[in-house]
């Protein structure tokens, strides 16, 4: 009896051995990634062909209503007597043509990675005129949003979104007013404030400043105040990229003259109401779609070793914002994933490449499609800092720690 105890006992013990040993196996694995070769072969070879007729077609749909919005309220809300409906009317168009702008950005946004026509000169010129009346530095953008894509995901070299780990959690920092974190950032009323500033100010503050990048994004080592998107011999840009920075400068010059040259028509007031109402709109949506597409309980980072273009394309999220998301702002908030791994994708045709690469990626696509403002909300005051995955060697997860 005692031998057939040991025998039973031994077979636990190798069973439980195994068990633990597969275990093992599986957390130094992770999960397994196919090449990007692989995923491309998934995707229908038109997907990657761009028409010049198609994309022009949505600049002179979003310009006209732009255009159309303008005339409407420049003809009819000064005619309203009554002062608050007015301001009311002020407001209703400066939401609407913000939504309208986005529009127009995000065209921009294709014109730079290539999507939009197969014209680089062509290209450049839609991206830099239409960047330019939204006062985004074209070019400016263009190259530190290309290493955002070349880096994503990566915890040194990304140049936008880069977590604070949970090691810094207790580091004053200009983002907690150089309070005190663990006496102030779990307080409701203080998450809102920085929530607002984010929205109103985070667009700003990564031109001026490069705030949220990886400690080795940077060209060259400088001053924080010497990593702006707008000086040519910048931290962030290379020497050969110095004229194309200056030319983005131009570009806002011209605007900036316009919109002085309309105010000696219409008043500063009126201009702030036509053009920069609708501006912090913009930002505010375009702030708060990158932000959403990178930040999720389910979308990791990586550290320096483990990290591979696919494992950091794939670290996105793609979410939904209705009709609003699909037809005005052309799907960037749907299709996102499908845009990491190859930007070079029309928008019109990202919708049929992403669902030609679902059944492939299986669990390591990632989206959500719960209400997209509450997430915002959520997400911002969950995702706050990262911390070694155990699971997965070399990967960052949210952290849960309170």
């Amino acid at each position: 009896m005692a031998s057939t105890v040991q025998t039973q006992t031994r077979s636990r013990g190798q069973k439980t051995t195994a068990q633990n040993g597969r275990l093992s196996a599986e957390v130094s694995k992770g999960p397994q990634f196919p090449d990007i070769q692989t995923i491309r072969n998934a995707i229908p070879a038109h997907c990657f062909e761009a028409s010049t007729l198609t994309s022009m077609s949505y600049v002179v749909r979003d310009v006209a209503m732009a255009a159309g919005l303008l005339w409407a309220a420049l003809t009819y809300i000064p005619q309203i007597e009554n002062a608050t409906w007015r301001f009311a009317a002020w407001m209703a168009y400066g939401y609407l043509q913000g939504l309208v702008g986005v529009g127009i950005w995000i065209l921009a946004h294709e014109a730079g990675h290539g999507a939009f026509s197969k014209h680089d000169r062509f290209n450049n010129v839609v991206g830099w005129v239409l960047h330019s009346s939204l006062l985004v530095p074209f070019f400016s953008w263009k190259y530190s949003h290309h290493r955002h894509h070349r880096f994503t995901g990566h915890m040194e070299k990304d140049m936008a979104f880069v977590p604070q780990t949970i090691d810094q959690r207790s580091k004053r920092r200009i983002a907690s007013l150089y309070l005190d974190p663990d006496l102030v950032e779990d307080t409701p009323a203080f998450q809102l404030f920085q929530l607002i500033f984010h929205q109103l100010a985070g667009w700003q503050a990564y031109l001026l400043f490069n705030v949220s990048s990886g400690p080795d994004s940077r060209q060259k080592d400088a001053s924080w105040w010497r990593q702006s998107h707008f000086e040519p011999t910048s931290a962030v840009f290379r020497p050969n990229e110095a004229i194309f920075i200056a030319i983005s400068d131009l570009g806002l010059a011209i605007t900036f003259g316009a919109l002085w040259y309309a105010s000696t028509f219409v008043g500063w007031s009126t201009i702030g109401l036509l053009y920069f109402v609708p501006y912090f709109w913009v930002h505010h949506w375009l702030v708060a779609i990158t932000y959403l597409h990178h930040h999720d309980q389910d979308v990791p980072h990586y550290e320096a070793d483990s990290w591979t273009y696919v494992k950091g394309a794939l670290a996105t999220i793609d979410r939904d914002y209705g009709f609003v998301g699909k037809h005005i702002f052309h799907g960037i908030i749907d299709t996102h994933v499908v845009h990491h791994l190859f930007p070079r994708i029309p928008f019109y045709k990202a919708e049929e490449a992403t669902e030609a690469i679902k059944p492939l990626l299986g669990d390591l696509y990632h989206r959500n499609d719960k209400a997209f403002m509450g997430q915002l909300w959520q997400t911002f005051t969950t995702c706050r800092y990262v911390e070694k995955d155990p699971k997965v060697p070399g990967a960052m997860r949210w952290s849960t720690k309170d």
